[in-house]
């Protein structure tokens, strides 16, 4: 018996983090790892005033960030 196949492909914990560090008070690293409903939110509070996005950095950073399907990023 085979190991279950994950489809799809895992985010890149780089890109996560440069687009977080860039642009993350727009929400384009939640757009990136599958995360649209919140990537909106983000959108439109401007990243929680930078709060969010400051703690969606860390997050990343430490590696505890995951995308929608729940699979950590791909370092």
């Amino acid at each position: 018996m085979t190991a279950p196949v994950t489809v799809g492909t895992q985010k890149s914990w780089v890109v996560a983090l440069l687009l977080c560090f860039f642009v993350g008070f727009l929400g384009v690293h939640r757009f990136y790892v599958g995360k649209v409903g919140t990537g909106v939110l983000q959108l439109v509070t401007f990243g929680g005033l930078g709060i969010w996005t400051l703690i969606d950095f860390i997050m990343i950073l430490v590696g505890s960030f995951k995308d929608k399907q729940g699979q950590p990023l791909a370092k």
